[in-house]
């Protein structure tokens, strides 16, 4: 396991303890403890089911923010065969919490756009945490309207705790940037193909979640406001951040009930961060798969169908 445990990891944490104790005591003593071992880590294996495949809403959100998560540029490494990046916006300056370029995707060129983290301390300063600040979001319009000059679909991975809230993003207009790409991206001639591969929190998030297939994976969440601010607003008090995400129905399995979500995919047992290859994989296929069937569709259609798409969300029925 990683060295990072989230307290519902605790159990298969103590396990893991025993077979190394075992293992450490059949190397010092030369006694026979196979049998043993066997029984601990099939025990470990049903445990693993058992917890991963009964999680709680507010336990996949902690699943999403594991520090040990692939970011944007962990799966840009390992789905594209070409990468160079793209900075600025020409209006103020580059942002790196927004890292925009063209990448390759088994022989289909994208503009991807994508939200980063960073590791280590010195890197999430740099990258403010994956908090957009106004520059980011003009420089991810500016290359989405440069991919839809040369007739390149649009990728967006996103993963954010929000969007900037600091004095200078204010002041230079970042609930107008924020706005202007919903317009735009609305009414873009190119396919669109969204992925949510961590937090998709407010309109940090949607800044480039418009599209016409939204992709999550199972341990993803995505809502106007994170569990812990719903409950600081709803119960003053954001230790009842659990309660909050039931009652949001933050989940990837929520959006899709919903009609948000197009697809979920599938993540290694444990999460993403448990083998980044395999993520990759089933990420890669996944974009093939909607990109092969978007480029089927022109361009006045797409946009159609998209319009039409977030028209029906949250549309009241009665009964």
């Amino acid at each position: 396991m990683s060295d990072y445990i989230l307290e519902f990891e605790t159990p298969l944490k103590e396990i893991e303890d025993k077979i190394s104790s075992l293992k450490s005591t059949g190397i010092k003593t030369g006694m026979d403890v196979g049998e043993g071992i066997a029984e601990l880590e099939k025990e470990l294996e049903d445990q693993k089911i058992n917890i991963y495949n009964n999680l709680s809403r507010w336990q996949r959100v902690q699943l999403a923010r594991h520090p040990k998560r692939p970011y944007s540029l962990d799966f840009i490494k390992r789905i594209t065969s070409y990468w160079f990046e793209l900075h600025g916006d020409r209006y103020f300056g580059d942002d790196p919490s927004m890292v925009c370029g063209i990448g390759v995707i088994d022989d289909i060129k994208f503009m991807i756009i994508s939200q980063e983290k960073g590791r280590g301390t010195k890197e999430k300063v740099y990258r403010n945490f994956g908090m957009a600040r106004p520059e980011g979001y003009r420089k991810a319009l500016r290359l989405m309207k440069l991919a839809e000059k040369y007739n390149i679909p649009v990728l967006t991975l996103i993963d954010t705790p929000g969007a900037y809230p600091g004095l200078g993003a204010e002041e230079r207009g970042q609930a107008q940037a924020i706005a202007n790409n919903l317009l735009e991206m609305s009414r873009l001639k190119v396919p669109i193909i969204n992925v949510v591969i961590g937090e998709g929190a407010s309109g940090g998030a949607l800044g480039i979640g418009v599209g016409d297939i939204i992709l999550c994976f199972e341990n993803t969440w995505y809502s106007v406001i994170s569990p812990e601010g719903c409950a600081t607003i709803l119960f003053r008090d954001a230790g009842r951040a659990s309660e909050a995400a039931d009652s949001m129905k933050v989940t990837a399995k929520d959006l899709k009930e919903m009609g948000i979500a197009d697809i979920i995919m599938t993540e290694p047992l444990g999460g993403t961060h448990q083998n980044y290859d395999e993520a990759s994989f089933t990420l890669k296929s996944e974009i093939i798969n909607s990109i092969t069937n978007l480029e089927k569709i022109t361009s006045e259609q797409l946009i159609e169908n998209r319009i039409e798409k977030y028209k029906n969300m949250g549309k009241w029925t009665n009964g």
